[in-house]
């Protein structure tokens, strides 16, 4: 395996030498991908934030991006960290607007901001909504989650490599096996105490009525066996309130099942949203399924590629 770390300045091209390893970070959870490494700077390095920054791997750029933040140690050690293009749907900004697809979405937004494109599936669902002051990448989740519960399928929206690019998990599957040999060190967690809920409680304000609409649904049997645990959220006017709540109550009424994995064998494929085969004796359970990829963390070094990955069951955001 062969790395190499290209950062732009101007018209200049550097390729700087890396103390320890090249770390590169993915979520699914809203975050932009992050690269981090040291230098030990000399006295030809010349770079600066928002320089243009690669990294290849045996021949293949994995990510690009720019440069946010330098720090520098006693011993004159600079670490880097530099993001790709979701850290500029951190912006935020109002968008009203009418029959769009996600990816039709991810188009307007990417041109009103100079971002570039890759990629986009026809997510199938023309939504219309208006977003208030929020998040770029908040409007452009709150799209794709609805085309995700009306067209009951699963999309991953990530940069590819400096491109903005939106998926079908079903083309995201990988043959990299998870086992009890490649996953020694693990930690498989079971949990009501996030991202659980047995009641759902959805609401709009009728703005012609002057009244609030409400939208519940509930699980009795789990709210015996642990107390009321209750999403509550707005919807927009249109939705079908009572279809949201009940494909909510469906996903989020049971435990969350997390599996941690650290040091993996490391393979550049994986990333955040992928789907990787698991087969493993844990306790008094057997896994052999496909999981999500929910975060990856790889860590990239002179001739060793290691992989942290949490991974959990594969189901409709919302």
């Amino acid at each position: 395996m062969e790395a190499h770390l290209y950062i732009q300045n101007g018209k200049t091209v550097y390729e700087p030498v890396v103390q320890g390893s090249i770390t590169w970070e993915i979520q699914l959870s809203g975050q932009p991908g992050k690269c981090t490494f040291t230098l030990i700077p000399d006295g030809i390095l010349n770079i600066e934030e928002g320089n243009a920054l690669r990294l290849d791997v045996d021949g293949t750029v994995v990510f690009f991006g720019f440069i946010f933040e330098r720090s520098w140690n006693s011993s004159g050690q600079v670490k880097i960290t530099a993001y790709d293009q979701l850290r500029y749907l951190k912006n935020k900004d109002s968008y009203n607007y009418t029959d769009l697809t996600t990816g039709d979405l991810i188009k307007m937004i990417a041109g009103d901001y100079n971002l570039n494109v890759g990629k986009l599936v026809d997510t199938g669902e023309k939504l219309s909504r208006n977003e208030k002051d929020k998040t770029l990448f908040d409007i452009i989740m709150n799209n794709l989650n609805l085309a995700m519960i009306y067209q009951k399928k699963l999309f991953v929206f990530y940069d590819d490599a400096g491109k903005l690019t939106l998926n079908d998990m079903e083309n995201m599957k990988l043959d990299v096996v998870i086992d009890d040999r490649t996953a020694q060190d693990y930690d498989y967690k079971v949990s009501i105490d996030s991202n659980t809920y047995n009641q759902i409680k959805l609401y709009h304000d009728n703005n012609t009525t002057k009244k609030r609409e409400i939208y519940m649904v509930k699980s009795l049997e789990n709210i015996n066996k642990w107390g009321v645990l209750q999403k509550d959220e707005t919807i927009d006017e249109g939705v079908d309130g009572q279809v949201i709540a009940e494909k909510k109550l469906t996903k989020h009424n049971q435990p969350s099942r997390t599996l941690t994995i650290k040091d993996a064998f490391g393979d550049i494929r994986v990333r955040a949203g992928c789907l990787i085969p698991v087969v493993m004796d844990i306790k008094d359970m057997v896994l052999k399924n496909y999981l999500l990829v929910e975060s990856v963390t790889h860590k990239i070094d002179t001739g060793i590629h290691t992989m942290d990955l949490t991974l959990r069951g594969a189901n409709i955001n919302g």
